[in-house]
């Protein structure tokens, strides 16, 4: 294998500038969503009782249905909820896709970054490494999007889950009417954001796929055949 030659010079250059920006913006996309954690709660009217909030946790990787509301520890309010009330669904597998997937994106920019930085003449000498890098970058653009549609679409449902229809999930709330009252305590700012940097990523993956496409041998045109000295012919005698 050819020695390590290190030459920043990639890195001013656009294929070597936009891989150290999907390499940030990855990292972004996997800690907005993978480090969330948020609570919605319910305000218990209770006539002639001292007025109770019932609050459930929530967090990546959104397994909804594991997250409880009560039980009350008395039987105040005029209602016995003595059981704990599961919050309505799981979007585990779309979460989990997204930040998967930021993560594997996050190391292949890593290994990018040392092959062009430090093996520029390995990876420009041989052919087969730029075709390679130009498929795996079209791949990594078209799940950037199919990973952050299916988020948006589960942050969506999220949303929903833990928002007002919640009190239309729960047993007691729908036996009394008025018992119930949303509160919203959430706060999906950093989820909204994942969103925004997936769709981010996907921009700057499909601009960079010119970049190393440019690199291949589909770009480079062969270079041209010089002429056969024989096929010369000689200049004609005076």
């Amino acid at each position: 294998m050819s020695a390590l030659q290190l030459n920043l010079g990639p890195a001013k250059e656009p294929l070597g500038f936009i891989k150290i920006l999907e390499w940030i913006f990855s990292i972004f996309a996997f800690a907005t969503c993978g480090g969330y954690s948020g609570k919605t709660a319910v305000f218990l009217t209770c006539p002639g009782a001292k007025n109770q909030t019932l609050q459930a946790n929530f967090g990546y990787p959104f397994r909804l249905n594991k997250a409880t509301l009560g039980p009350l520890e008395t039987k105040d309010c005029n209602v016995t909820w003595d059981k704990a009330y599961f919050l309505v669904g799981d979007f585990s597998s779309s979460a989990q896709f997204f930040v998967t997937f930021a993560v594997l994106v996050f190391l292949y920019c890593m290994a990018a970054l040392v092959l062009y930085l430090g093996y520029l003449h390995l990876y420009r000498g041989a052919g087969k490494l730029p075709m390679i890098d130009f498929v795996i970058t079209v791949v990594i653009s078209f799940l950037w999007l199919v990973s952050t549609s299916a988020w948006a679409k589960a942050l969506t449902d999220i949303k929903t889950s833990t928002g007002a229809d919640l009190v239309l999930d729960i047993a007691p709330c729908k036996n009394q009417p008025g018992l119930c009252h949303f509160s919203d305590i959430r706060s999906f700012g950093s989820l909204n954001v994942s969103v925004v940097i997936g769709f981010l990523n996907l921009i700057l993956w499909a601009g960079n796929a010119w970049f190393v496409y440019k690199e291949t041998s589909l770009h480079n045109s062969p270079a041209a055949t010089p002429p056969n000295p024989t096929s010369v012919s000689s200049p004609s005698g005076m």
